[in-house]
């Protein structure tokens, strides 16, 4: 290696007094002089494997998607993060475009002049929110595909009202339906040949007959307080809304709250009639809601929790 100093030696530039630095062009020039002179033996060899290797993209998910009948548009399919998205898409006369998540998916209507371009952009831009809400309703469609359905039999206890109630079957020539509030029993005459999903239906019936008594109830008592007036009140089958408020008075409460205590009814109703003051959920409206319900965060709370543990009565 010492002919190979001598001649690093004699490449240096001459420095002056004046000039104590190398600058660019010059180390440039001395680093290809010391490499030149090396044997190519002595060079380093490269590296085999790059130094740093990024890691390899996870795999993306396929997130629930809403079901496709014979006669309707293929769904549509959208990268969002880690996941597929696949969503129905129906264009309309609305403005803007609107998305809705269910336990079946996502669906988008989006006006006839948007392109798809624009929808994406809008998907993207609620990417977050979507995602969240799309594996929610996974969650929730799991745990109730782990609860036990009913069995339809003398002695099944049905949920009533934050309680249970007791089904007794009892021959007859002619189907009845009689509740027994003090032994908390519901009887039904079953008549030759009645088959389970007619027994299933009358005691639906029976459900919602209940809830309309007890929605009306509630409503009457509610509405003075907070010093509004709805029109009407109607059931409601909906598979992920307990209620709905129109602008002109209009409540929907779904049916099946009447398994669930009166507490978390009166949150539904406090929450449907503070909507006819505040047509949102600003901080107002919640403010509204909280003048006859205080506590309105351990009532959502609850109402979510004992929904993923009420058992499986009808087909939802």
């Amino acid at each position: 290696m010492s002919d190979v100093s001598t001649q690093i030696r004699n490449s240096r530039p001459q420095q002056t007094a004046a000039s104590s630095k190398i600058d660019g062009d010059q180390l440039e020039l001395f680093a290809q002089e010391f490499f030149a002179a090396l044997k190519p033996s002595d060079r380093p060899a490269p590296p085999s494997q790059p130094l740093f290797k990024a890691p390899p993209a996870p795999p993306r998910t396929r997130l629930p998607s809403p079901p496709v009948g014979p006669q309707d548009p293929p769904l549509k399919r959208i990268a969002l993060g880690q996941h597929y998205v696949d969503y129905a898409l129906r264009r309309s006369s609305r403005r803007s475009i609107g998305f809705m998540i269910d336990d079946d998916g996502l669906r988008v209507t989006a006006p006839r002049r948007v392109t798809q371009d624009d929808i994406e952009n809008a998907l993207r831009a609620k990417s977050r929110w979507i995602i969240t809400k799309l594996l929610e309703r996974g969650e929730r469609r799991e745990l109730r595909q782990q609860r036990a359905p009913v069995v339809w039999v003398d002695g099944a206890l049905l949920p009533f009202m934050g309680g249970e109630i007791t089904l007794r079957l009892e021959p007859a020539t002619r189907s009845h339906c009689r509740f027994d509030e003090a032994t908390r029993e519901l009887a039904i005459g079953v008549v030759p040949g009645l088959a389970e999903w007619q027994l299933k239906e009358r005691v639906k019936l029976w459900f919602q007959a209940e809830a309309k008594r007890v929605f009306t109830e509630r409503l009457d008592h509610y509405a003075p307080r907070l010093n509004v007036r709805y029109k009407t009140c109607t059931l409601s089958s909906a598979g992920s809304r307990w209620g709905s408020c129109t602008v002109g008075g209009s409540i929907r409460l779904n049916w099946r709250l009447i398994h669930y205590p009166l507490a978390l009814i009166d949150y539904v109703v406090a929450h449907e009639l503070a909507h006819l003051r505040e047509m949102n959920h600003s901080p107002a409206f919640w403010a509204t809601v909280a003048e006859v319900y205080p506590d309105y965060d351990g009532a959502r709370l609850a109402l979510r929790k004992q929904s993923h543990q009420m058992p499986v009565l009808f087909d939802e």
